[in-house]
């Protein structure tokens, strides 16, 4: 259909994307060989799902066959301040920042539906949208529609949009022009290589999900290892650092968005307040945020771990006052982190 293309784009850009790129869903062909040895040297942890899909995940064009291209949408969600002004304030959490506000997905599914209903009424065709939560490639399709490239930290990076966006695609059964694949503009850059704190990246290109804090805070189940606790600093829910040094983040601009604009509470919020949350105090606090999906337990974990870290004897009491909790994990990080204290207030003596 003449000029479809264009309106397509158009229309994306009015509800609320700023870039959309097209492609087909079985251009990613590098994706089952690189999937298949991350899974098999045992980078995914505890993420079973990874593995139990990955026959889909590794081809789009299994997921859906009638498919015939993949609109591919990207959303800014860059921060107005450094997510990363936290990070020496032990007293102060550390949150990553598009969990500092509303849930990202519900978002970005409800303009991704607008745009399929819009594209049905003007072209036909079928349509199934997704964003993060099915077995799609999205990074990969995301590369090979040109929206962006997988940089050296595996995430993709826009020369418009830089490293903060997120990615919703349209899959149809139309056939749309499709857009040249990007190509990958890292250069010489290691910068996100080296700011990991717990070297997560065993080489350019490839995660190691299990030593990575995005995948400690949230997807891990139960104690972290010690050795990695310590490198954790006061980041209790996901972590920015490869993102934020990238140097192509420059071009950025702050997102238009104002669900992905920080609440003031979870910009730097005090370790001590955030320990004392009980089971409903957590579901009040991060109603409607991605938090809410680790439960309690483990968001409260993370939180003794920062405190073990923060350096500050102060906050010993916070941690005594968990050392019996009802659960086992949160109970053996408060002696963790009274431990870590004393011995860092006798060192100080």
């Amino acid at each position: 259909m003449d000029g479809l293309k264009d309106r397509l784009v158009a229309r994306a850009l009015e509800e609320g994307f700023d870039a959309c790129r097209i492609c087909r869903p079985w251009d990613v062909g590098q994706v089952p060989p690189r999937l298949a040895a991350f899974l098999d040297k045992g980078y995914h942890g505890q993420m079973g799902w990874l593995a139990e899909r990955s026959h889909w995940r590794g081809d789009p064009h299994a997921l859906w066959p009638e498919a015939r291209s993949v609109i591919v949408l990207g959303e800014s969600y860059t921060p107005k301040d450094d997510p990363m002004a936290t990070l020496e304030r032990g007293d102060l959490a550390t949150i990553s920042v598009y969990a500092r506000n509303k849930d990202y997905h519900d978002t970005v599914k409800k303009r991704l539906k607008r745009l399929a209903r819009w594209l049905i009424a003007e072209a036909g065709g079928e349509v199934k949208v997704f964003v993060d939560t099915a077995p799609v490639p999205e990074k990969p399709l995301g590369q090979a529609a040109g929206l962006g490239w997988q940089g050296k930290h595996t995430n993709l990076v826009s020369r418009q949009l830089g490293s903060w966006f997120f990615i919703g695609s349209v899959f149809t059964t139309l056939e749309i022009d499709t857009d040249p694949a990007e190509v990958d503009h890292c250069g010489s850059c290691r910068a996100c290589l080296d700011i990991c704190p717990t070297e997560a990246f065993p080489a350019p290109y490839q995660l190691d999900a299990r030593r990575c804090i995005s995948y400690l805070t949230i997807e891990h189940k139960g104690p972290v290892d010690e050795e990695l606790r310590g490198k954790m600093g006061n980041r209790i829910y996901g972590c920015d650092d490869c993102l934020a040094v990238c140097p192509w983040n420059k071009f950025a601009q702050e997102a238009r968005e104002v669900k992905y604009h920080a609440r003031e509470d979870l910009t730097a919020p005090k370790l001590a307040e955030l320990a004392g949350l009980d089971d409903a105090g957590f579901r009040a606090r991060f109603s409607g945020s991605p938090i809410k999906r680790i439960g309690r337990d483990r968001f409260v974990r993370n939180v003794l771990y920062a405190v073990g870290n923060s350096g500050d004897p102060a906050l010993i009491g916070v941690a005594q006052g968990l050392c019996d909790d009802p659960d086992a994990t949160v109970a053996d990080a408060a002696r963790w982190a009274v431990k870590r204290l004393r011995h860092a207030a006798n060192g100080m003596e």
